[in-house]
């Protein structure tokens, strides 16, 4: 499957905002956003970017595209994981973004193993990470409540992680998990709701336009 392999700090920029994407660079005076509040590209200074449009069409695409890249999706994948959640009960905006949140990857990094969700992949993907005591490579599985994850036994000292646990800016307060620092392990305790997705996204946005 593509995937992105350029700065991850062009994307933020691209959405005119910082979407976290690289860790505790984000929270320092080096972080691109703060010193070039522009869209990249010879356009982006000038004001001609895309970003300067105003349209419904236009609003609702850079909404799907910010969340597409905090998550770390392609759009193949993501557009699958829409068409689940509208199949389900419920609001399908808020199902899409609990299953988001249900990721691996994702339930890695808020557990702060992971100074971001790409560094959780690479975890995942090196044999690094456990689910209910059998190793799991994939990041895109789905935890459900009940599920134990841990980092391997072989790799709970690795300098990302030891890094990712002493960071200030890891992930806080995320009620719907239970985190053992010391042990490497955590637990989802039940499927997270969409008060507890701390992301200032309008989901709905994505609704109307795949709806179209």
């Amino acid at each position: 499957m593509a995937r992105y392999t350029g700065p991850s700090c062009r994307l933020c920029r691209r959405e005119g905002q910082k979407l976290f994407l690289k860790g505790t660079k984000c929270f320092t005076d080096k972080c691109p956003v703060e010193r070039r509040p522009y869209a990249p590209g010879q356009h982006g200074q000038s004001g001609g970017g895309r970003r300067k449009k105003t349209s419904e069409y236009a609003h609702q695409l850079r909404e799907k595209q910010k969340v597409k890249r905090i998550y770390g999706m392609a759009e193949k994948p993501f557009r699958n994981m829409f068409e689940k959640a509208a199949h389900q009960t419920g609001i399908t905006g808020e199902n899409l973004l609990v299953a988001l949140e249900s990721r691996l990857d994702n339930v890695v990094y808020r557990m702060g193993f992971g100074s971001t969700r790409k560094e959780a992949r690479q975890l995942i993907r090196h044999g690094h990470v456990q689910v209910n005591g059998g190793k799991l490579d994939v990041p895109s599985a789905q935890v459900h409540p009940g599920d134990e994850v841990r980092i391997a036994p072989k790799s709970k000292d690795i300098l990302p992680v030891q890094a990712s646990l002493a960071s200030k800016t890891k992930p806080s307060n995320v009620g719907w998990l239970a985190v053992d620092e010391g042990s490497r392990t955590g637990r989802m305790l039940t499927r997270p709701t969409r008060a507890d997705i701390p992301l200032a996204v309008q989901e709905q946005l994505i609704v109307e336009l795949y709806s179209k």
